[in-house]
């Protein structure tokens, strides 16, 4: 960071309502989405973000979906982000999209699990989440990125770039586009099941990945979930199939070979072990019954979005390499195909928890 950079950052954190004199901002953190600082004063330490305007276009409704729920959560018992006004009192500084949350102290982010307990205690912090905004009205929340988890949207644009094809790249990945085109009477439960109130609308984080729980760097007790952009109303199916697809699998997203990608049922057991144990005291019947079916849809539709984006000649998920998305894709729908076919086993699994 230039000695400009780093003079105009400090005179932004001085804009909000900190404690002490900002002595050092430096950059903070593995995040891809927004610019994030370590800001330190002379009596605290805070968290500096400015928000990704092309990715949250409307920042004003983001952040209205911040406090909200934050407010709700602090109410509920839950330890939760803190934000920091502007000396004008707002929530966020309107001038640059910058907003500051309080330094959580002796925490640390984990971007693996070591083991199957950490995956536990991470399911009942994601859990505790649902759980504790479960009275909250969803429906008041906006929505930050439009039809995020409307699956058969996603299979329909999968069918736009198919019938585009404006990479050419269709012939190369026939067995993907034969797969994914026998699964389109299978991706509506979760919408319809919203559609008609057979699952009830909650508060869902949409990025359930581990490394967005920080964690007791001493104890190892989850302190708060946090990167709460993707904060919308939803099914909490949403979170838990997501969360499995990234934290049950054998291989990594970016596994070459996709044979290696399986689910891994001692992990699967572990989330749902922790995951429940959260949201037993309002958790649905007909929620219990999909939570197999969430890990399957999930895993299905980051493929699909995978292989549409690679058809589309990937504008949209960075790669290292022109096949990136594809062997991508392949890893996921390996995966989904590996959850289906076990699917008694994993019910089994749920419910023997509950």
């Amino acid at each position: 960071m230039t000695e400009s950079h780093s003079s105009t950052l400090i005179g932004v954190a001085q804009k909000f309502d900190i404690t002490g004199r900002v002595s050092d901002v430096q950059k903070y953190g593995n995040g891809h989405i927004n610019r994030t600082y370590l800001v330190t004063t002379d009596k605290k330490r805070y968290i500096l973000q400015k928000i990704n305007a092309d990715v949250f276009p409307n920042v004003e409704n983001l952040m209205s979906n911040i406090v909200a729920v934050t407010n709700h959560l602090r109410s509920r018992g839950e330890n939760t982000l803190t934000l920091v006004p502007t000396v004008d009192g707002d929530c966020y500084l309107r001038d640059g999209g910058y907003r500051m949350y309080e330094y959580i102290e002796n925490t640390v982010a984990l971007q693996a699990a070591r083991d199957e307990n950490i995956l536990t205690v991470c399911s009942n912090a994601f859990g505790r989440f649902v759980n504790a905004l479960s009275d909250f009205d969803a429906s008041s929340l906006h929505e930050t990125i439009p039809f995020f988890h409307d699956t058969p949207r996603r299979f329909g644009a999968f069918c736009a770039a198919l019938e585009n094809d404006k990479s050419r790249r269709a012939h190369t990945c026939a067995p993907e586009i034969k797969f994914i085109n026998s699964t389109g009477d299978t991706l509506d439960k979760i919408i319809k099941g919203l559609a008609d109130g057979s699952l009830p609308l909650r508060v869902t984080h949409n990025d359930t990945k581990l490394n967005n729980i920080l964690f007791d760097s001493v104890t190892g007790d989850a302190r708060a979930v946090i990167d709460l952009d993707t904060v919308m109303s939803g099914s909490m199916l949403y979170d838990f199939g997501d969360a499995i697809r990234f934290a049950a699998n054998k291989a990594s997203e970016d596994e070459k070979d996709a044979k290696k990608a399986k689910l891994d049922t001692k992990l699967f057991t572990a989330y749902a072990q922790g995951y429940l144990n959260a949201v037993k005291n309002s958790v649905t019947d007909k929620e219990i019954e999909l939570m197999p079916y969430s890990a399957y849809l999930m895993t299905l539709e980051c493929g699909i979005r995978f292989l549409t984006d690679y058809l589309d000649g990937d504008v949209y998920f960075a790669t290292q390499y022109p096949e990136h998305n594809l062997v991508r894709c392949r890893t996921q729908l390996k995966l989904a195909h590996d959850i289906m076919s076990n699917a008694s086993t994993l019910q089994n699994i749920i419910y023997s928890i509950i």
